[in-house]
């Protein structure tokens, strides 16, 4: 198989069991990669750092060696990954999209990172973000913008924008993310793929706090919910530097995802009863697409937990503004440092460092308050249903949207307020595609489990997407 555009089109599944079976060489996978990369990546800065070609060329080779002398191998051998520049690659640029770091280089793999690094990916280069992450829109001033993978002049999305355009321009095959406010729902959305918040704990990761619950989990986004699967069998796992990770083995993300969902109840959340605003045509999109889990068996139904949906917001405007002073505290001290943050960043940190103690524990408590409300909630449904996404991508010279639906948006990110609930409840959620609205741009509804429910979300996605094949309607320039 040298045909660079059918390589390419494998999802990470089956391009794993094609290098391992030695259907198709390390070296060609790469070298179909890097061509579809210097091709695309251009318009979309999607990927950005990216290494020199001859170096990726020979670790590829060194792979293919691996392999012609029987070594074992990981299910990413061989696999071209950008990273997203939130986490560290030893010998990458670090610059968490701030020109503060622009010329930092990573000293070591951050956890993930290294076990990415042990299944055999080859890392390209770093996926774009915006400035520390903040917002979902990926544009900061050592990159610049990610566009649309479905239209340049618009938005990618964030802050996991650069990891799903490349997945969805197929720069690479599988690509990892973050999420706090929807960083990995809402990029997916705009580009028509999949994407996994995890549950804190899943995914290791080191902090300043190791012990404390945070919003903000690692995931995947992926061309299926299989390939996420492989992903995630990867990145998840006990490590001892984080003490209440989860100690389930992970082996079972990878397997087989067929499931009966046939009388599994679902609740349709919909606009939580039109206390959150839409985009004309996002809300019709997703409600239709809501139709498919009839059609596989499910039992949908229109209902909303009995809470203010508007005090889990503020809530989490509270725990949001505490962490990202926790984070920018230092930059904020030093006057050279706080003159390069973007205005938003400023903005929240403030807020941050403004908290009293009162504000911050009855915050903690009312995200104990929702999570208890959801329960019970979800006593009587296997899953929640709602959008990823409040509008369709954006112009990609606007910072954020002013105004959705008729409402003025008071914070950079309220717009995206239709994420909150899910990571509020600390609950997985499983961003999918829901096809096109009337101006031919895409849009995502989110599947939400129970607690630790990530394998039962990747299997109804599975079903969901066996029955729509969304994926398949590839973007413009690869049509």
């Amino acid at each position: 198989m040298a045909d660079a555009d059918g390589i390419t089109a494998l999802g990470a599944v089956h391009l794993s069991a094609a290098i391992r079976g030695r259907a198709v060489s390390c070296l060609e996978v790469m070298q179909a990669y890097l061509d579809r990369i210097g091709r695309l990546n251009p318009t979309y800065n999607a990927i950005v750092a990216l290494r020199n070609e001859d170096d990726l060329l020979r670790e590829a080779a060194r792979a293919d060696a691996m392999l012609a002398r029987g070594e074992p191998v990981g299910p990413l051998h061989g696999f071209p990954l950008a990273v997203k520049d939130l986490d560290p690659v030893r010998g990458l640029p670090f610059t968490q999209g701030s020109p503060i770091f622009a010329n930092r280089i990573a000293e070591a793999d951050s956890i993930m990172v290294a076990r990415l690094r042990a299944a055999g990916a080859i890392f390209t280069g770093k996926t774009n973000i915006p400035e520390f992450g903040l917002g979902s829109q990926s544009f900061n001033p050592v990159y610049g913008v990610t566009a649309c993978a479905y239209d340049p002049a618009r938005t990618g999305g964030g802050s996991s924008g650069g990891a799903a355009v490349a997945v969805a321009l197929r720069l690479q095959p599988v690509a990892d993310g973050t999420d706090n406010g929807g960083s990995l729902r809402n990029p997916p959305a705009f580009a028509n793929v999949y994407g996994l918040r995890t549950c804190w704990g899943r995914i290791p990761s080191e902090g300043k706090d190791v012990f404390s619950s945070g919003l903000t989990v690692s995931g995947a986004i992926g061309r299926s919910p299989s390939d996420i699967g492989l992903m995630l069998s990867v990145q998840a796992g006990y490590d001892p530097r984080c003490p209440n990770a989860i100690r389930q083995d992970p082996g079972g993300f990878a397997g087989p995802l067929a499931r009966d969902f046939r009388g599994v109840r679902i609740a349709w959340l919909g606009d939580f009863g039109g206390a959150i605003p839409f985009e004309p045509g996002v809300l019709e999109t997703c409600r239709a697409a809501a139709a498919t889990f009839a059609e596989i068996g499910c039992l949908v139904e229109e209902a909303v937990p009995d809470y203010d949906i508007e005090q889990v917001w503020q809530d989490w405007l509270v725990l949001r503004a505490f962490t990202v002073a926790g984070n920018l505290r230092p930059l904020l001290a030093d006057p050279a440092h706080r003159d390069l943050l973007k205005q938003e960043a400023v903005w929240e940190a403030e807020r941050g460092l403004a908290l009293t103690a009162d504000q911050l524990n009855a915050a903690l408590e009312g995200r104990t308050r929702w999570y208890e409300t959801v329960r019970r909630f979800m006593d009587l449904y296997d899953f929640l249903l709602m959008p990823t996404a409040q509008v369709f991508p954006f112009d990609k010279t606007v910072r954020w949207p002013a105004e959705v639906g008729g409402r003025t948006m008071d914070t950079y990110h309220r717009w995206m307020q239709i994420a909150v609930p899910a990571t509020m409840a600390g609950l997985p959620a499983l961003a999918i595609p829901a096809g096109f609205g009337p101006g031919g741009l895409p849009t995502g509804l989110q599947i939400v489990g129970r607690n630790h429910g990530e394998l039962a979300c990747l299997q109804l996605g599975a079903a969901y997407d066996a029955a729509t094949g969304w994926v398949q309607r590839q973007p413009p320039p690869v049509q």
